[in-house]
């Protein structure tokens, strides 16, 4: 890593750890802990710190950007399996179910690890006013890696970000200039067709329309057709669309969303495993019992521990990432699935979105 890169992040990484101490019992601190929480809220921050490994656990990260400024993680995105540090970061441009532990809590510092919520709308105004279209439209020629790797002046701005953490009355005025200043920097990153397939034009895409369907109605059986029919888009389009920005096909996409929510369900409610997967669209107990299992077997963490962990060790919140059950994804197919690739029809006459 660059060095003025290292030194960027090592000063993130001490303001990020300050912020996220762990709770104490003197009322002065506890004060303190409240005030960085209500910060990181403006700021749209969720800073976290644990000190030991966790198992693997189901979280659904609103668009954001995840970085890791001290201690390794774990992260899986449909077929994508990847640990990594701080010499990488993750955007996650819409909604998406992630399966994510800690396996190297870097010793007596701890782990740290910072999400910031990306705005759709800033995202939008940035991509507008740039001098230098950015394409929210085409697939990428080669695959987009699904870890981005820092410049110099991304990593400059974001350390500016979290020292408004110990300056919290600049905020009005130099957090809507660093923020825009940090979607500037992503966008001149190899990340860019990750965040503008995520948009149309200044706007959600059908991408985000997709998965607010596949989240909000899981249950129902869905197919290729009837998503693409749904949002009046291709088939094709509405693939290639949803693999840049997501990294998965909608097939993954809703098998994760469903076992995430068939998780939560038994964790905070109680439910049985029938109950449960019937909830969320598996056509037995048996199928979702099948995934269930392999989605544990197919990870190096998980199980009882990943609830246990759950959101274990966050102290300053601002939204962007949601614990939505412990950590078992993946699998195998499950009923009333989404079809992995679209049918090519030259019959098939829609509205490209």
């Amino acid at each position: 890593m660059d060095d003025r890169i290292a030194q960027h992040l090592d000063r993130a990484a001490g303001i990020a750890s300050a912020h996220a101490a762990v709770p104490g019992k003197d009322r002065q601190d506890a004060v303190a802990r409240a005030g960085s929480a209500h910060h990181a809220e403006t700021l749209g921050l969720t800073v976290s710190k644990v000190h030991e490994p966790t198992g693997l656990f189901d979280r659904r990260y609103e668009p954001s950007l995840s970085v890791v400024l001290r201690g390794r993680k774990r992260s899986i995105v449909g077929d994508d399996d990847q640990v990594w540090g701080r010499e990488r970061f993750i955007i996650t441009p819409v909604d998406l179910p992630v399966v994510a532990g800690v396996v190297d809590a870097a010793g007596d510092d701890g782990f740290v690890a910072v999400v910031w919520r990306l705005d759709p709308v800033v995202v939008g105004e940035v991509i507008a006013s740039m001098s230098v279209p950015v394409s929210a439209s085409g697939v990428a020629a080669a695959p987009l890696p699904r870890l981005g790797s820092w410049t110099e002046p991304l990593a400059d701005a974001f350390a500016r970000l979290l020292a408004l953490l110990d300056a919290p009355e600049d905020i009005p005025v130099l957090f809507p200039l660093v923020s825009r200043e940090i979607v500037l920097r992503l966008l001149h990153t190899e990340q860019a067709p990750r965040i503008t397939a995520a948009l149309d034009g200044t706007g959600p895409s059908v991408v985000a329309g997709a998965t607010a369907l596949l989240t909000g109605r899981m249950a129902e059986s869905w197919s290729m057709e009837r998503l693409a029919r749904e949002l009046r888009v291709s088939e094709s389009t509405l693939f290639a669309r949803f693999k840049e920005a997501t990294g998965m096909t909608p097939a993954q996409y809703l098998k994760r969303t469903r076992l995430g929510e068939a998780r939560r369900r038994m964790v905070v409610h109680g439910d049985t495993a029938a109950r449960a997967a019937a909830a969320v669209g598996f056509r037995s107990a048996s199928h979702f019992s099948r995934d269930y299992r392999e989605a544990a077997g197919g990870g190096r963490g998980g199980g009882e521990s990943a609830a246990r962990a759950g959101n274990g060790g966050v102290v300053a919140q601002g939204g962007a990432g949601r614990t939505g059950g412990a950590g078992r994804g993946g699998g195998a197919t499950p009923a009333r699935w989404v079809v992995d690739e679209p049918r090519r029809s030259a019959t098939t006459r829609v509205q490209e979105g």
